[in-house]
């Protein structure tokens, strides 16, 4: 199948070897600036795969990320970001990356290539029908995302990607695609700048869009993120006094005793 891979085209910018910092830094920022219009093409489907995704989830359904390289680790990072954030079971949101863990830190050699190893691990996971998988490619034609993403489908097991590249092999293999063309990157061919910002955008609003309408947050507060340092126990005290007439102390009292801000709160009120 033929078709244009941007994210592989030539540099806009070329001997970057002789540009002095702060042109690098320059135009590196300008490039990035990017991002974000090409993100908001694709606005109306991040909005049609969210749906699907928080339409499963009220189903009893759980989220999995699936990736290569630096398209994984983000994948990873998304799903590691839920449960303190919003306070959610760990294996509700997942990160699996192509080679396993300790690929998270050092790649994998040839591990992308394998178009049966996603679906192997995506059956560790006891992966199921109310379950959705989106796949993280920049190019758009990793087989070991390509080929999970197949499996899915014959098994009838919603699908969704994120890729930056039109017309290419995953987008065409997923049910709900999301596709930000970001164009050549400054150093060519290194999708981790301009694609893999696209892609950290994007996981951020879906996670987000998700957790908010699954009712995690309260106004715009993280009401069920995990109190698992002082940091957050203080944003914690600060929340409750903030929805309650209490002071610090009392704040910090309740938030100790019921453990999180939103029963926290909802104790107080009902009494």
């Amino acid at each position: 199948m033929s078709f244009t891979k941007t994210t592989e085209q030539s540099s806009h910018y070329d001997h970057l070897e002789q540009m002095p910092i702060a042109d690098l830094l320059s135009n590196i920022n300008k490039e990035d600036k990017t991002v974000p219009l090409a993100v908001e093409k694709a606005l109306p489907q991040i909005e049609a795969l969210v749906a699907q995704v928080v339409e499963k989830m009220r189903l009893g359904g759980r989220l999995f990320y699936i990736g290569a390289g630096t398209s994984g680790r983000l994948g990873i990072v998304d799903a590691s970001e839920c449960p303190p954030t919003f306070g959610v079971p760990f294996d509700l949101v997942n990160g699996i990356i192509a080679g396993g863990d300790k690929a998270i830190r050092r790649a994998v050699e040839n591990a992308e290539d394998n178009t049966q190893q996603a679906w192997i691990d995506l059956q560790e996971h006891n992966i199921g029908g109310n379950d959705v998988v989106i796949g993280i490619a920049a190019s758009g034609t990793t087989p070991y995302v390509i080929g999970g993403l197949e499996k899915c489908n014959e098994n009838n097991i919603l699908t969704g990607c994120i890729t930056c590249n039109e017309g290419s092999p995953i987008a065409l293999t997923a049910k709900f695609p999301v596709v930000v063309v970001v164009g050549p990157e400054f150093v060519t061919g290194s999708s981790r700048m301009k694609a893999g910002t696209a892609q950290k955008l994007v996981l951020n609003m879906i996670s987000t869009a998700t957790m908010i309408q699954l009712g995690k947050v309260k106004g715009n507060k993280m009401v069920d993120m995990q109190l698992s340092n002082d940091k957050l126990v203080d944003r914690g005290v600060k929340m409750i006094m903030s929805e309650i007439p209490v002071d610090y102390q009392k704040a910090s009292e309740l938030l100790k005793e019921y453990g999180s801000v939103r029963k926290a709160v909802d104790n107080y009120n009902s009494k």
